[in-house]
């Protein structure tokens, strides 16, 4: 078992990329999946308010505890015990509490490949063994019941993503209830990663906690809400690790920040605005799909939801990290590096967010054409 941590090379892109842009250059930013919206105009006009007549302290708000378990009510018809919810400062947080609060040093999460570096890495981190599962585009690049039916032995737990990090794709709603059954007979706890959830360009996303009330669930502010700057989670744990969980919580972590909690309050009652920035990625997401095959790039998994496209370049690099910063330097557009990924074929895929505006995917495209025209 190893506890190494590896880079975030798209964030090395980046500071790259914010070098370039200091330096003069026009920067194009598609290396995170950071909306380039912002947060919904009644949360920035509440966190006036509260910054002129509050001074906050380390708090956990029970009204937005209360507000969340109402949308999983509405959305999913999951009833849930604002109890069971902690507010955490991110994603990053909820998902170091999962992992910390439900298992020990040595036991094996499984996960698919690809999937976000952070699940690797924060389990090494805990001195965990991370189980990278090869999920190629016969199972849309996700894991599947019968992934873990297979596994002897079975893991200790398992992180599923629905919209995925970095491909988009959804497990459908027959597949998660099988995963659930899996993961029950087998005695595998869940940990279902929701962080794009209401972000989805056909079908509904489908929570985890439909098929599995006793799963670990991890959302965030950051994505739907476009409150990434604001750090803002939530953990939903099952009965039996509420208490390690919020003792865990409260010796890392303290409490999530003040003022992001009474923004996110107002942010729940802005679904017009945030459904219009749902839109956007819609037409960005068509814009690039329509493109792409021109640049050379036929093979990609398909984005059902979240704001990434996950691209083979197999044919044209054998090193990604390499690629993304070329294509930075000579074009202005920052990409991520397969390699992030998936540490073993990741060097042939590329990572293209569509979160930005509309008018910058459009520049992007454009100054890219010619550039890839050059290496097919």
């Amino acid at each position: 078992m190893s506890d190494e941590i590896e880079p975030f090379h798209a964030i090395a892109i980046g500071q790259l990329a914010h070098r370039l842009k200091a330096e003069g250059r026009s920067i194009i930013h598609m290396e995170f999946g950071q909306p380039s919206t912002g947060a919904p105009s009644a949360a920035i006009a509440a966190a006036h308010r509260v910054l002129d007549h509050d001074p906050m302290g380390y708090w956990e708000s029970t009204p937005l505890r209360e507000k969340i378990a109402a949308r999983y009510l509405r959305d999913h018809g999951v009833a849930i015990d604002p109890s069971r919810i902690l507010l955490t400062a991110g994603a990053s947080p909820a998902l170091v509490l999962a992992l910390a609060a439900s298992f020990k040093p040595g036991d094996t999460i499984a996960m698919a490949r690809p999937n976000y570096v952070a699940y690797r890495n924060v389990a090494r981190g805990l001195h965990m063994t991370p189980l990278e599962i090869d999920c190629g585009a016969e199972t849309r690049f996700q894991l599947t019941a019968n992934h873990l039916a297979k596994l002897d032995p079975a893991a200790a737990g398992v992180i599923v993503a629905s919209p995925a990090n970095p491909t988009g794709t959804i497990i459908p709603a027959g597949e998660l209830r099988a995963i659930a059954e899996v993961c029950r007979a087998r005695g595998i706890r869940l940990v279902s990663d929701e962080i794009y959830h209401g972000i989805s360009y056909g079908e509904p996303t489908r929570s985890m906690l439909e098929f599995e009330p006793n799963a670990l669930v991890i959302n965030s502010f950051s994505k739907y809400y476009s409150m990434a700057g604001w750090r803002l989670g939530w953990l939903i744990c099952p009965d039996d690790l509420v208490v390690r969980a919020r003792a865990y919580a409260a010796n890392f972590f303290l409490t999530a920040p003040s003022l992001s909690q009474h923004a996110a309050l107002a942010a729940f009652d802005c679904d017009a605005e945030l459904q219009g920035h749902v839109e956007v990625y819609k037409t960005n997401r068509a814009l690039m799909l329509d493109a792409l095959p021109a640049l050379g790039l036929v093979s990609i998994a398909p984005p059902d939801g979240a704001f990434y496209i996950y691209a083979d370049i197999g044919h044209l690099t054998g090193d990604s990290l390499a690629f993304c910063e070329k294509l930075l330097r000579d074009t202005g557009v920052a990409t991520a590096p397969g390699i992030d990924f998936d540490p073993v074929a990741g060097h042939r895929f590329m990572r293209f967010s569509f979160a930005v505006s509309t008018a910058e995917v459009k520049e992007a495209l454009a100054r890219m054409r010619p550039w890839f025209a050059r290496l097919v």
